[in-house]
């Protein structure tokens, strides 16, 4: 339980606030070099992200589970391992670049079913209001008819 409160912080604290400050510092100086080195660093951390939501739910039991993680963070951060950088150069760029195509196309049609996607629900979300507006209706008002007729006695002949 404290190595997950003590590598959260580090993750957050290095992994996340000390980067986007130095970000902000590379955007405002317009500093190139910088500005790639944290884009690359920002790209390997989303990746980091992903396969960590993964790993905590499935090897979170394993010893000095959290340890490394604080220890990967901070070789990614560094500016002596840049760590990075070179997971960066060495393994997504040359990924990304050969998959970029693909990848672009998979975009597109996300988008567009996302689209046709969100129209139906939306379609079919105010159908379902509009059933509801005119069923509570028919109860208000065939509801309250029911305390206003009085029931009448049944003749058997």
């Amino acid at each position: 339980m404290v190595s997950w409160m003590i590598s959260r912080a580090v993750v957050l604290v290095f992994g996340m606030l000390y980067p986007a400050y130095y970000s902000y510092k590379a955007v405002k100086t317009k500093n190139v070099k910088e500005y790639v080195r944290w884009m690359m660093y920002w790209i390997v951390f989303a990746l980091y992200t992903v396969i960590e939501t993964v790993a905590d739910q499935t090897v979170a039991w394993f010893p000095l589970y959290y340890e490394l993680k604080i220890a990967f963070v901070i070789w990614l951060l560094s500016p002596y391992t840049k760590g990075a950088s070179l997971i960066y150069r060495k393994f997504l760029h040359p990924l990304l670049s050969s998959k970029e195509r693909e990848i672009d196309d998979y975009i597109v049609q996300a988008k567009e079913r996302g689209y046709e996607t969100m129209v139906n629900f939306g379609r079919q979300g105010l159908n379902l209001a509009a059933t509801a507006a005119v069923t509570a209706a028919v109860k208000v008002r065939y509801g309250s008819l029911k305390y206003k007729v009085k029931k009448r006695p049944q003749v058997y002949f």
